[in-house]
């Protein structure tokens, strides 16, 4: 599924030539990459399965990389594509410690209080989830930030949902 995802954002940023030609379809796959991280994040909030949340954020950060796409900037799409496969795998990793040590559960409320339990996993973890949410100095708060930068730029109300959906992220 990762190989799908990165190859979406590649091929988007590889035929942006074409696609700069006309703000209208500019226009239309920034807004398709801020609904997409907006629901996604919010979608993500009502689950109770680790990976499912991390698979809706993953959708989230996606949303990210296609609204830097329709603002014009495959650099910001790949930049962010590239620090997020680090941050994801760190976490996805870690969320297969947790299930593993609790034998299968992947119920986040049946995982509570494993931090002296799994010290390691809970730091490399929170490590993760730093540069998930945009936290300096770690890897997501320069990807992100060089997103937010393109909308706060180019289109206000864009910026605004895609500050939402870093709060919400968080």
């Amino acid at each position: 599924a990762a190989t799908m995802v990165a190859a979406g954002v590649y091929m988007l940023v590889r035929v942006g030539f074409l696609v700069q030609a006309s703000p209208d379809a500019l226009r239309v796959i920034a807004w398709i990459g801020t609904i997409t991280a907006v629901m996604s994040a919010l979608i993500a909030t009502q689950q109770d399965d680790i990976k499912r949340i991390l698979a809706y954020s993953t959708l989230s950060q996606l949303g990210y990389m296609i609204m830097a796409i329709g603002l014009a900037s495959g650099d910001a799409a790949m930049f962010h594509l590239f620090t997020h496969a680090f941050f994801k795998a760190l976490l996805f990793l870690g969320a297969g410690s947790v299930i593993m040590a609790l034998h299968h559960e992947q119920n986040i409320w049946q995982m509570g209080g494993q931090g002296k339990n799994l010290f390691l996993t809970f730091v490399t973890f929170a490590f993760g989830t730093f540069a998930l949410i945009g936290l300096p100095p770690f890897a997501g708060f320069f990807s992100k930030d060089a997103i937010l930068g393109l909308a706060w730029h180019q289109n206000r109300t864009i910026f605004a949902f895609a500050l939402l959906t870093a709060v919400r992220t968080a």
